[in-house]
């Protein structure tokens, strides 16, 4: 009976040993896939990094004023190291998709395929946003200095108006490429139309009474001159 105890645990040792042993090949190719991969992401993110110092694209954000936002919001905007960090990321979870892989954890690889399917769709909504703070300074300016030019008034609130409505547009397009919910996504554009008609309103009313008074008058001028 204590014979066939021992002979039975001896089996057992023996099969888990032979597992380990058959699975440590598949292991070790698994850790060396993995690393190649943080080899790779590592190299090409300091090549995207050069790239996009080379093409002084930092300086344009500068320019622009689209640094100066980012800073207000409390995030240093600095292009090349994003777009450095995505690729880098993009490249490990390739990798780890291919490591999961090689192990045979399939529900992992399912998983680390959809998030990669999922990082177009985000690069995509940043790209909008980015485009829309851009459009929207852009936007500001002109819009500012064209009424400062017909001496209407109010051009800081017209050209805010004119700014903030881009960057909810803007905002609304980065949530429906994103995948958001209809529902909410209705939800939240109708509060932030919202919220910015309560802004206008008060704004117009405790300091853009004035503003109003000189445009009807201009306008009234204008038209007993013709």
């Amino acid at each position: 009976m204590a014979q066939d105890a021992i002979s039975i645990v001896q089996t057992t040792f023996q099969d888990l040993w032979f597992q380990v042993i058959g699975f440590l090949p598949v292991l070790i190719g698994a850790i060396v896939v993995f690393i190649i991969g943080l080899i790779i992401a590592w190299a090409l993110r300091v090549v995207v990094e050069k790239i996009v110092k080379a093409l002084r694209v930092d300086d344009l954000m500068v320019r622009l004023r689209v640094t100066d936002l980012f800073k207000k919001a409390g995030l240093p905007l600095h292009v090349g190291s994003l777009l450095g960090w995505i690729v880098k990321w993009f490249i490990v979870v390739v990798f780890l998709i291919a490591a999961a892989d090689i192990l045979g954890w399939s529900q992992i690889t399912a998983f680390l395929t959809d998030v990669v399917a999922y990082i177009p769709n985000a690069l995509v909504a940043v790209v909008i946003l980015l485009v829309g703070i851009v459009l929207g300074s852009f936007v500001f300016e002109i819009v500012e200095k064209a009424v400062k030019a017909s001496k209407m008034g109010g051009e800081r609130l017209l050209a805010g108006i004119s700014k903030w409505a881009i960057f909810l547009f803007s905002f609304i397009a980065a949530l429906q490429q994103l995948g958001i919910a209809y529902t909410l996504l209705q939800t939240i554009t109708t509060g932030l139309v919202a919220m910015i008609a309560i802004a206008g309103g008060l704004a117009f009313g405790l300091g853009g009474q004035d503003h109003a008074k000189k445009f009807l008058g201009k306008l009234k001028s204008d038209i007993s001159h013709n």
